[in-house]
């Protein structure tokens, strides 16, 4: 079965897609990655769901036709790549989150946007999408779904193992003898980004190469104020977002140093905020005891990342996740295609201590294609996942 992937993340900065084409025989799944691209958003419609996100005010209706062009803008980009490989048998869209609701420490609702009608009707293919809130209603986080994909790829490892995704939020599995742990670390890009568009400091919206914070240093007292956060102390399973790491908190912090006396410099700012990225992730994969870390995510471009995490962990082997056959920018659209190929086959997906959940769910709701829903034949579960 042909399945594509298709998300936007936390870094709202474009839509990735993949079709993976799955065979399975005796539980065992191999995935053979047909496509993989990555769309910009259009510059105005990413510059209406950045003043929509919170902690700005919204509206019904800006919601509304917010959810009819990403949706529009999901369907080109899953077309395109549909018609690339010659067609796919079922799509499955994340869709672009907007609020992740977690109140007294755990997820109690989840808003993801980008009509999947608009995919099904011009693929011509079955859509699966909302794939996060049947596991919230078991009592899961509906994050990190990748916790998933993580686990089969990490599976039958003789050490502690884990995978981090660098994202707009950081997040990471672990897999060792105890079994599965899997949560949400903190912000990894998500709090450079919104400096870096917010200040119009380049072009790209994002810190390419780190040439910002080459140039700044690391303001110490605001990186201990930062890590104080309530959130890293708090045990998994965990989840957060945009609605608790955003500019707003940001410039709070900012506000503070300066009636402490202290301005903080644009560089500075973006320097401190990527070191924040490299101590909590740290911080966190050596109290884990882990000896293997795969990487994924935007942040695995950023050299202080990589360098500030090598660095803070020597006894650690640091690979990309290119080597266990996920390449770093297409990882999380895998994981959609994944999810897919799963809900169409009855296997849950969610992996026991992934997301906190109860039981593992079957995740999404389907919309049809063309033609009639048809199902394939169940499936009893995945013991095993190999891609190329």
């Amino acid at each position: 079965m042909r399945v594509l992937g298709l998300l936007s993340g936390t870094s709202h900065d474009g839509i990735d897609v993949t079709v993976v084409d799955f065979r399975e025989h005796d539980g065992a799944l191999h995935g053979s990655v047909l496509h993989e691209d990555s769309v910009p958003y259009d510059p105005a419609l990413r510059a209406r769901l950045i003043a929509a996100l919170p902690p700005a005010q919204t509206t019904f209706a800006e919601m509304c036709e917010l959810d009819t062009l990403i949706g529009q803008a999901f369907a080109e980009v899953a077309r395109n790549a549909a018609e690339a490989v010659g067609g796919v048998d079922a799509v499955c869209t994340h869709g672009q989150t907007v609020f992740h609701w977690v109140d007294g420490g755990h997820a109690l609702g989840t808003l993801q946007i980008g009509q999947p009608a608009w995919i099904a009707e011009r693929v011509g293919a079955p859509v699966v999408s909302d794939v996060r809130i049947r596991d919230i209603t078991a009592g899961g986080h509906g994050a990190p779904l990748v916790s998933y994909l993580d686990e089969l790829l990490l599976r039958g490892r003789a050490d502690v193992s884990a995978a981090v995704n660098l994202g707009g939020i950081a997040n990471m599995t672990v897999v060792g003898p105890g079994g599965l742990v899997a949560y949400d670390i903190g912000p990894a890009n998500a709090l450079v980004d919104a400096v870096v568009v917010s200040e119009g400091l380049n072009e790209h919206g994002y810190d390419a190469d780190a040439a910002i914070a080459r140039t700044g240093a690391v303001d110490d007292a605001l990186l201990d104020a930062l890590l104080a956060d309530p959130y890293y102390a708090l045990p998994a399973p965990k989840s957060t977002g945009k609605e608790h790491f955003h500019l707003d908190y940001v410039r709070g912090h900012v506000d503070d140093a300066r009636r402490q006396g202290r301005e903080v410099s644009a560089p500075d700012l973006v320097r401190t905020l990527t070191e924040l990225t490299v101590r909590t992730v740290a911080q966190d994969v050596a109290a884990a005891g882990i000896r293997f870390l795969a990487l994924s995510g935007g942040g695995c471009h950023n050299p202080l990342i990589l360098q500030g995490l090598r660095e803070a962990l020597p006894d650690v082997e640091i690979v990309l996740a290119d080597e266990l056959g996920a390449p770093v920018d297409s990882k999380e659209a895998i994981l959609f295609a994944l999810i897919g190929w799963c809900t169409m086959h009855g296997v849950p997906a969610v992996t026991a201590g992934g997301t906190g959940a109860r039981e593992p769910r079957i995740l999404g709701t389907i919309t049809p294609g063309d033609g009639p829903l048809r199902m394939p034949a169940p499936v009893a579960g995945v013991r095993s996942l190999t891609l190329s």
